[in-house]
């Protein structure tokens, strides 16, 4: 083989493509262009986190970042961006409720994603544990102390230690998976 000839290879050996640009943002990072196509395609399961901020008033925000970090003691953390709307709550106070949807909670996700004053507005809700905001109608909820905030850039790894909780009724899980709420498929 000369300099100009290409090495042959088989469909077994053919190098990765590079992902597509991001629609709408020709100027995209290939790093992160890589990033978004993947986590789009990452299935994960939507949880909500409730606090209070300092003023008493209800704050949350629909999360697909929740995982169980230890069982002894119970340990739960979620991401957030710090520029947020309600990072300056998870900031200052010290408890969270942590809320598992399932499927029939689909229109309360997007609820707790929309414009924050009006995440609370509506009877989906009650004071719970501490006062915080407990969400009716969820399969399990969570009450727990923060016990660390990992900052990194401009987000934070928040690390929660469970204290109480309660179930709701058992429901399919509710995922969010390229850009949409979804129910498992078929067992594999």
């Amino acid at each position: 083989m000369n300099d100009t000839e290409a090495p042959e290879t088989s469909p077994a050996t053919t190098p990765a493509t590079a992902a597509p640009p991001l629609e709408g943002d020709p100027n995209a990072p290939q790093d992160l262009a890589a990033f978004k196509h993947a986590f789009r395609r990452h299935a994960a399961g939507v949880a909500v986190i409730t606090s209070l901020s300092e003023d008493g008033t209800p704050v949350g925000f629909t999360a697909t970042s929740l995982a169980s970090l230890a069982s002894v003691p119970p340990l739960a953390t979620f991401n957030m961006a710090r520029s947020a709307s309600t990072w300056p709550a998870i900031a200052a106070n010290d408890r969270v409720v942590i809320h598992i949807l399932g499927a029939r909670n689909r229109a309360l996700a997007q609820k707790l994603s929309g414009p924050q004053e009006e995440r609370f507005v509506g009877d989906h809700w009650a004071p719970g544990p501490h006062g915080l905001p407990v969400l009716t109608g969820v399969t399990s909820w969570m009450v727990g102390r923060i016990v660390d905030r990992v900052l990194v850039h401009n987000s934070a790894v928040v690390i929660v230690q469970i204290e109480e909780g309660g179930m709701g009724e058992n429901d399919d899980a509710l995922l969010y998976h390229e850009r949409a709420y979804r129910v498992p498929g078929a067992e594999v």
